[in-house]
């Protein structure tokens, strides 16, 4: 009873357009009051309880971070080192959209913020070179899942949080995924090019011209140097990591590249202010939602049910990519995380998986959500800045979501490629 009105109203609430996290605090409040447990102060002590968290704090830096530098000209930059290499290849925008992609990821750690600052740049220097708006727009909500899988990443603080693991050891175990599903998206993006016709960009760029694009673009490039390399090299912490991310961005797109007006700091801190507050807030109330789940001790009785019926890992981990593909057409990435992996870590544990390599799993999974329909936010987002309508770009994202589909089976049965880089550092 308590798992239908669970359930229930939160599929109603969903399907009505109510916000999620109001959907999960709702949900969790009816049943609640239904099941008598508990007191009905559980759920504001939950709220609290849930973010009252150090690794937690590196949600709002990353974010932060991120917008300071999108609007500090590093992502400009970025992409002028991008037409150094690849720039004379047939599809050479479009190989510079997905590296790109790859490189503000490292600094992002979000996949819509990804999409947006990629894709305000590059959908006009596409559109002049003859790419179809689909093709463009497609490309880059499929190559901005990455902001989610390369490291430093959002989704995976929250997963490293909820799973009680290292954030350290979950950014190590992302940088091969992210960087494989990246080459896969480059090859894609070429080949598609040369089938639609797409002739090599003819400039050409003198040495001294290349090395005076890669001495401006250095303060961009050593933005993964510094933030990774000093996790990775122990020097400091996620967290701290995020925090530092901040004033690098402010102080080079203020003061080297001054690109960053003091006017528009309003804008970008309370936009930071108020993604926070809302990944907060769905934070808060999906975890009240899976501590209800606890209490209820459905994920036990699913486990249970789901051990004695499977005994591969193998036919386990098929099952739980198909569940995740459907869960993250509807449901936003950070509440998915937080209601599943209570429900679905005791599983794969039990069957012998690593909960590292379940991780990297399960954000690929939501990741794709992020460019699949109705909640593929990635799509919306390039929808806005392409100015094209939401099917061109679903149209134009088929192919990519194939190759981001391939890549996900590849991840699932090779764990070696998520474990082998934290393994080589000894976690």
């Amino acid at each position: 009873m308590i798992s239908l009105v669970l359930f229930g109203l939160f599929t109603v609430l969903l399907f009505l357009s109510v916000p999620i996290a109001i959907s999960l605090g709702l949900a969790s409040t009816a049943a609640l009051m239904i099941s008598g447990k508990v007191g009905i102060n559980f759920i504001p002590q939950g709220l609290v309880t849930a973010i009252d968290s150090f690794p937690l704090m590196a949600v709002p830096f990353f974010i932060l971070s991120g917008d300071l530098m999108g609007h500090g000209g590093l992502s400009q930059r970025l992409l002028n080192v991008g037409r150094i290499f690849f720039g004379r290849y047939s599809g050479g925008l479009a190989i510079i959209a997905v590296a790109t992609c790859v490189f503000f990821a490292a600094i992002s750690g979000s996949g819509p913020a990804t999409v947006a600052a990629i894709g305000a740049i590059l959908f006009p220097a596409m559109v002049r070179e003859g790419y179809r708006p689909s093709f463009s727009a497609g490309l880059v909500a499929s190559a901005g899942s990455l902001g989610v899988i390369i490291p430093p990443s959002i989704p995976m603080v929250i997963y490293a949080t909820s799973a009680n693991v290292s954030v350290t050891k979950m950014f190590m175990a992302g940088v091969i995924p992210g960087l494989l599903i990246g080459g896969a998206l480059v090859v894609y993006a070429w080949w598609q090019s040369r089938k639609d016709g797409q002739k090599p960009q003819m400039e050409k760029i003198s040495t001294r011209e290349a090395l005076a694009i890669l001495w401006d673009a250095k303060w961009a490039l050593l933005v993964p140097v510094i933030i990774l390399g000093g996790i990775y090299g122990g020097v400091f912490t996620p967290t701290e990591a995020a925090a530092i991310g901040v004033l690098y961005g402010l102080v080079v797109g203020m003061f080297i590249y001054r690109e960053l007006k003091f006017s528009a700091l309003y804008k970008i801190f309370a936009n930071a202010a108020l993604t926070t507050a809302t990944i907060m807030l769905i934070v808060g109330t999906a975890t009240v939602f899976g501590r209800v789940l606890a209490i209820e001790r459905i994920p036990m009785m699913l486990a249970d049910a789901i051990t004695a019926a499977v005994d591969s890992p193998w036919v386990l981990l098929l099952l739980l990519n198909v569940l995740l593909l459907v869960i993250g057409t509807f449901m936003e990435t950070l509440a998915a995380i937080i209601i599943m992996t209570p429900i679905l870590l005791p599983l794969v544990i039990a069957l012998g998986i690593s909960p590292e390599h379940f991780g990297i799993v399960m954000i690929v999974n939501l990741a794709i959500g992020m460019v699949t329909p109705p909640v593929g936010v990635n799509l919306f987002v390039a929808s806005r800045v392409a100015g094209v309508s939401l099917t061109e770009v679903i149209r134009g994202g088929l192919k990519p979501l194939a190759v981001l589909m391939m890549v996900l089976i590849l991840l699932t049965y090779v764990p070696q490629l998520s474990l082998w880089l934290p393994s080589l550092f000894g976690m």
